[in-house]
């Protein structure tokens, strides 16, 4: 069972997040309203697995609220949600160690893709946001990605481990590693979450 924190001054928009996290089977989901209050709740419970801190909340002074939560829980994970940060504000977030960008505009499956991706050790970070590359570009690589691969593509959207991905498809683990990393190069992402995000944006599957 997986502790999670969502932190957001907006009731509704907290109140909906979690009550939908609570239908998932493995997620135990708390509130706060503001940052103060979130590490109010962070001390009075053994652990929490995933911080979730509003980007506009009282209390965040932009970037610093992220800053402190990571000095004050370096054990825990924490990423920042918010529906009007720009793609700036996302960059600097991972340049300063958030486990993940997640915009409010996540379908509510999405959601919880991304706080798994995240509890699975990854990082989160939409591709729209880091995106310089065109359509013509990606869409030309996609034709370069085989059979094997596109299988591979598949097994990562749906967030399997490489130990997964390789007893689904009947092959060795290594063999899936060279895929994934041939995934990467053909796709120019850098990690799993990208690649993912990516396939689904283009419609692949």
């Amino acid at each position: 069972m997986k502790n999670i924190l969502i932190a957001d001054d907006h009731f509704l928009v907290r109140d909906t997040i979690a009550a939908y996290l609570d239908t998932v089977d493995d997620f135990t989901v708390f509130t706060a309203q503001d940052l103060v209050s979130s590490f109010e709740v962070m001390d009075g419970l053994k652990s929490i697995d995933l911080l979730i801190l509003d980007y506009n909340m009282p209390g965040m002074n932009g970037l610093q609220g992220l800053e402190r939560a990571f000095k004050s829980y370096p054990a825990c994970k924490v990423a920042l949600m918010s529906g009007v940060a720009n793609r700036d504000v996302a960059i600097n977030a991972m340049k300063k160690n958030a486990r993940g960008f997640i915009p409010k505009s996540l379908s509510a499956t999405s959601f919880i893709n991304a706080i798994r991706f995240i509890l699975a050790g990854e990082t989160y970070f939409p591709f729209e946001y880091g995106a310089t590359s065109s359509d013509e570009r990606v869409n030309g690589e996609l034709a370069k990605i085989s059979t094997r691969e596109m299988q591979t593509l598949e097994q990562l959207c749906m967030g399997l481990s490489n130990k997964e991905i390789a007893r689904n498809l009947d092959i060795q683990e290594v063999t899936v590693k060279l895929h994934v990393k041939n995934l990467f190069s053909k796709l120019g992402v850098s990690n799993r979450t990208q690649a993912a995000l990516l396939a689904k944006e283009r419609h692949i599957f």
